[in-house]
């Protein structure tokens, strides 16, 4: 280990022992675990270079252009200040006929669609919303589909991607999902005042849509048209297991919150050791990300460089939020839309048993499980989810349906 610094892993080991110190016995415990983690990935570095990993890496951000598409930028003001970033993209003159939207989209010819359920008025933004420690480049390959078919807007959810951090938490207020859902709002009013609305929200992006019915019932009612819910929760991450056993995820949730806010007091310290042990950080990411061993490795980098990206206090601002988290009672304004949830039948995070207690609630809705999918159901699995999502947008007469 003598290419990495030494200096910056002692220095986290000493933030994270705070932490430990504190937790007591079951503290100590993840600390083991930790650490055998780390053992694991100091063999693997004696016999592939701290540079060639490095190198592999770079090699790899350039293979892949994910995250690269861009669309007209814009601002929102959140009711405390907070900056909202977001980008519009418009439908393109002589964009491409029936055969062309469907292909597009990732369907089979041979599938003959109609129309049904509650159809749009008029011209249609459909609004994406993000998951925890992602941005809006998360949505890359449905992004890529629907360019310039119809009106899209993605969003950078506070204090993630290009938006402001938080000013309210920068002031200690705790951030929670009815903020989020306010943050919606605000960029609704700012890139689609007008017009139908489809909402589609991946994790907290689900999360925070939720948010926003419970706190403007008329929106919904008088705008959305049709709401994608994707590897979501109405509530109970409580009780998520995180794939460990019983013992451990007991553990896990007694210390996770007050080693993660005694990180995020030592952000600086923190990130340095984060970029120092980044080979045990992809295996974390990987593992709680994708379902399947076959993952592209330049998309499983671009998972990485999203999550990474997220500065570890806010991390740790954000992780009360859910275990808080309870919007069963908003899932009733959703009732008489075309609704789509979808999961992925090994995701960790939010499980699919989740998506099928918030498809118990709306009995109309369409539930598709994807097998061998976890958490980033929509990078590791796009066309399943991009066809999911474009017969959905049929369905409304967002995008034309196919003619055989």
């Amino acid at each position: 280990m003598s290419e990495t610094s030494a200096g910056d892993v002692a220095a986290t080991a000493a933030v994270a022992a705070a932490g430990w110190r504190r937790a007591g016995f079951a503290g100590a415990a993840i600390g083991v675990i930790a650490a055998g983690a780390a053992a694991g990935v100091a063999v693997e570095r004696l016999t592939v270079g701290r540079g060639m990993r490095r190198k592999a890496r770079l090699a790899l951000d350039a293979s892949g252009p994910y995250g690269s598409l861009r669309g007209i930028p814009g601002r929102a003001a959140a009711d405390d200040g907070t900056q909202l970033y977001y980008e519009v993209d418009e439908v393109e003159d002589g964009a491409p006929g029936r055969s062309g939207a469907r292909q597009g989209a990732g369907a089979s010819s041979s599938r003959r669609r109609r129309l049904f359920g509650r159809k749009a008025p008029g011209p249609v933004t459909v609004v994406f919303s993000h998951g925890y420690c992602l941005s809006q480049d998360s949505w890359h390959f449905q992004r890529a589909a629907l360019r310039g078919l119809v009106r899209t807007v993605h969003w950078d959810q506070r204090s993630h991607g290009r938006s402001e951090r938080g000013r309210a938490q920068t002031d200690g207020v705790p951030v929670g999902i009815d903020q989020l859902g306010r943050d919606l709002k605000a960029v609704i009013d700012a890139a689609a005042p007008e017009g139908p609305l489809v909402l589609v929200g991946h994790s907290m992006g689900g999360m925070t849509m939720m948010a926003l019915a419970d706190r403007y019932p008329e929106l919904i009612r008088d705008r959305v048209a049709a709401v994608a819910l994707v590897g979501t929760s109405s509530g109970k991450l409580g009780e998520v297991n995180f794939g460990l056993p019983v013992a451990g995820v007991n553990a896990v949730r007694r210390v996770l919150p007050g080693v993660l806010k005694a990180l995020g007091s030592q952000a600086e310290l923190v990130e340095r050791g984060r970029r120092a042990t980044a080979d045990l950080f992809a295996g974390l990411i990987k593992r709680y990300s994708f379902g399947s061993r076959d993952v592209d490795p330049a998309v499983s980098r671009f998972a990485e460089r999203l999550i990474e990206s997220t500065p570890i206090d806010v991390v740790a601002e954000f992780y009360p939020a859910f275990t808080e988290h309870d919007k069963s009672g908003a899932l009733p304004a959703f009732l008489d839309l075309p609704v789509l949830i979808l999961a992925g039948d090994k995701d960790l995070v939010t499980p699919s048993s989740h998506s099928e207690a918030i498809a118990d609630q709306l009995p109309d809705a369409e539930l598709v499980i994807v097998p061998d999918a976890g958490h980033l159901v929509m990078l590791e699995h796009p066309e399943t989810v991009t066809d999911r999502l474009a017969d959905l947008l049929v369905r409304i007469g967002a995008v034309p349906a196919e003619v055989p």
